[in-house]
């Protein structure tokens, strides 16, 4: 069984593999008390910032969405995420898992990305309950 260190060293290995960088804004949508606060811990120490709201109004190193079935449409939330990224920033998808409540399928994620003008690059487990899909501007890899 994992402990609670096991899940944060996991979280940090997932973090570390993001690139992000101290300083940067990454501002999230739709938190809720359900999101996985190691992995939200973990963005604010590689950053050294706090997660800005959706009502932050100046440009952002990323977007970190959180995303159940049920919610508005991910490609709308997707293109409203975009409205303040700086050129080449990312952002990062997180879905609950399968057998989770409100999970969500992973062509639903493509399909929203694609019609945000995004691609996945890569899918990464974070925590017990979330997957974390890295999501980047079409015609750029990483």
């Amino acid at each position: 069984m994992a402990t609670q260190e096991d899940a944060k060293a996991a979280v940090d290995n997932v973090i570390a593999r993001l690139g992000l960088k101290p300083g940067q804004i990454i501002q999230e949508f739709g938190y809720d008390t359900d999101t996985d606060a190691d992995f939200r811990a973990a963005f604010e120490e590689a950053t050294g910032e706090a997660l800005v709201d959706e009502d932050y109004g100046d440009v952002t190193d990323g977007t970190l969405v959180w995303f159940r079935d049920g919610d508005d449409d991910l490609a709308d939330l997707l293109m409203d995420a975009q409205s303040l990224l700086d050129d080449g920033a990312s952002v990062w998808v997180c879905t609950p898992k399968a057998g989770q409540p409100g999970h969500v399928q992973p062509r639903e994620v493509q399909e929203g990305a694609s019609v945000a003008g995004l691609h996945a690059t890569s899918t990464f487990v974070i925590g017990g309950g979330w997957t974390a899909t890295h999501l980047v501007e079409k015609g750029r890899s990483k």
